[in-house]
């Protein structure tokens, strides 16, 4: 009788919160050595952008020496569609995906920013370990949408993240009425994040449409030098004039 192999484990490995800006911080003031230690011993990836994942690797080596070199790592790219569409809702199928790990592999599942499968994709692979028996580990590491909430002054009792605000201007207005609504009848913070060449254009919609009592935060450039967080009324914004809003990856935040 053959020996059974033992499945590996998926790790769950947050990476720095500075991908696409200017500065980065240093990987060991926003990564503990544990994290470093377990992306360096693993030799398999799942990923959205495998460029940014050998990126992230060749920052995890400069600390701790990696068990297979870059090139020798094997990276997998989840599909486009899943990009598009987001894998949260049960349509994908990642267990193909997990090979490695039932050959006795552990795996990372890895995102360009903060922690996978929270606000970015993953979540279909996360899923898919669980019903192949695979064991999941989160890593510590920085979460980005959790910063933003603790650093508010908001509700952090009860919140809500509701992704990306729709582009067009009218439906856009319509869905920050809602989400006001939600934020005030509930006492739930609303948050949500946008691609950093239009956060202007949705500060402006906040400020403009919102009613004056309502609390309004950003969060922006979190774990880096450049770091920004702010909250005050609608009024308050309003009152302060025009802002120039940072192109950095930034977390809005409405509530009470």
């Amino acid at each position: 009788m053959s020996a059974v192999t033992p499945k590996g484990t998926l790790y769950l490995v947050p990476t720095p919160l500075d991908f696409g800006c200017d500065a980065q911080a240093a990987i060991t003031d926003v990564l503990p050595q544990k994290t470093l230690y377990v992306a360096a011993s693993v030799t398999h990836w799942i990923t959205e952008n495998a460029k940014s994942t050998r990126a992230f690797l060749k920052r995890v080596d400069a600390h701790v020496a990696l068990a297979n070199t870059i090139q020798e790592n094997t990276i997998t790219e989840l599909p486009r569609e899943v990009h598009k569409k987001g894998d949260h809702t049960g349509e994908f199928d990642a267990k193909p995906m997990l090979k490695a790990a039932l050959a006795g592999h552990d795996v990372g599942l890895v995102s360009e920013a903060g922690m996978p499968a929270v606000a970015d994709p993953g979540s279909s692979v996360v899923r898919a370990a669980h019903e192949l028996g695979i064991r999941v580990v989160p890593l510590v590491g920085p979460v980005s949408l959790l910063l933003a909430l603790a650093a508010s002054g908001l509700n952090g009792q009860n919140f809500a993240f509701v992704g990306y605000l729709p582009q067009d201007s009218a439906a856009r207005s319509q869905r920050l009425r809602e989400l006001e609504s939600l934020a005030a009848k509930h006492k739930q913070t609303q948050l949500f994040i946008e691609t950093p060449y239009r956060n202007q254009a949705v500060w402006e919609a906040l400020v403009n449409g919102l009613q004056g009592t309502t609390r309004l935060a950003r969060a922006s450039g979190l774990t880096m030098d450049t770091m920004q967080v702010h909250c005050k009324t609608v009024q308050a914004w309003r009152s302060a004039g025009k802002v120039e809003i940072s192109s950095e990856p930034t977390v809005f935040l409405i509530g009470n």
